[in-house]
Order: structure tokens, then C-alpha cells, then sequence
């Protein structure tokens, strides 16, 4: 690194946020501070509170980003034609998707490490959006919510290694087919 380029980033918040990116999936939660962002995006130490006031700040808009990434999905999910059971089993499969891809920005999405959330607006809408989503996808705000809680619970139980559905022994890929096997019979218990 030369030192005109430590004092001069061309797009120093994209640098930053890629540096935060790669050491929360690389490494994890913990390894990520401001410090180690600098380092690994090749800037100051004091470079990042030129668009992080704190170490939270940049926490949150990773979350904000997780969180439109997976609206992103769900709306991709949820253009499927079809009954709404295959509407239910596509955006469950989509959210496994997305976690059994991205772990560790899940567990910062849905952990205690952003206590503050009410101090980042931005974060809940972000949050907010996804179940909007779900609920219009599915014609109906309480089935979406519950579809979404129903998920997630689901996505908790496995990242924490609380259940097994195969992901112990094949990894985390096996989520989705698992997840629209218990969603398609939830539905199916459901509507009986």
C-alpha cells in the first residue's frame, strides 16, 4: 500500500463496507471492528469515522444491507405461480437460502449486537420491508408474519445447532429442500 492511497480512497464508504463484508464472513462477529476494517480496506485507523461515527453504525448498515438482500430474495421467490402453498415453500426455501449463504450477517441482522436499533430508523424499515414483502406476496399480512416467524424460528433452531435437519452432516445447503418439506406440511396441517 502507498501512502498517497492510505490518506486518499477513491470510495472509501463501498471499501469499507467490502472490508466489513469479507471479515464477518471470513472470520466473524468478533473479529470485526473499525480497526480491522481500516486494515483490511488499506486506509487510517481513523478513516472509517468519516462514514461510521461508532463501531454500531457500521454494524447496522451491514444489517441494512442483509435485510434488503433478503427482501431482494423473497421477491424473487414470491413471483412464482402457483398455489399458495408453493408461494409459502418458495419464500421459506428463498430465506434458507439466504441464511445457509450468509450466517454470520443473519446472526447480526436478528442478534443482540445492534442494541440500539431504535437510533437507526433505516434498520427497522429495512426489517419492516421484509415482512411487507412476505405479506403481499401471500395476500395476507398475518399469514405472512407467521410465515416469516415460522422461518426464522426455524433458521435460529439450526444456526444455533439447537435441531438437526442434515446440516450437521451436509452443511447448511440442505436447508432450503428442508424447509419447504416442514412448510409444505405446516400448510397442509394448517388448511386441513
Amino acid at each position: 500500500m502507498d501512502a498517497k492511497r492510505s490518506y486518499h480512497h477513491g470510495d472509501l464508504r463501498n471499501a469499507l463496507l467490502d472490508a466489513a463484508r469479507a471479515i464477518l464472513e471470513e472470520e466473524s462477529l468478533a473479529a470485526l471492528s473499525l480497526r480491522a476494517v481500516a486494515r483490511r480496506a488499506g486506509v487510517s485507523h481513523a478513516a472509517p469515522y468519516r462514514h461510521f461515527p461508532n463501531h454500531e453504525a457500521l454494524l447496522a448498515e451491514l444489517a441494512i444491507e442483509g435485510f434488503a438482500e433478503l427482501r431482494a430474495e423473497i421477491v424473487a421467490a414470491a413471483a412464482v405461480l402457483g398455489a399458495e402453498s408453493d408461494r409459502i415453500t418458495k419464500i421459506g426455501a428463498a430465506y434458507m437460502r439466504f441464511v445457509a449463504r450468509r450466517p454470520a450477517l443473519t446472526r447480526l441482522m436478528f442478534g443482540p449486537q445492534l442494541p440500539n436499533r431504535d437510533a437507526f430508523p433505516a434498520l427497522g424499515e429495512a426489517a419492516d420491508a421484509v415482512g411487507v414483502e412476505i405479506g403481499k406476496a401471500l395476500h395476507d399480512s398475518a399469514l405472512g408474519l407467521a410465515v416469516w416467524a415460522a422461518v426464522h424460528g426455524l433458521a435460529m433452531l439450526i444456526l444455533e445447532n439447537v435441531i438437526d435437519l442434515g446440516q450437521r452432516r451436509s452443511g447448511l445447503d440442505v436447508l432450503p429442500s428442508r424447509a419447504e418439506i416442514l412448510l409444505r406440511s405446516l400448510f397442509a396441517v394448517t388448511r386441513e
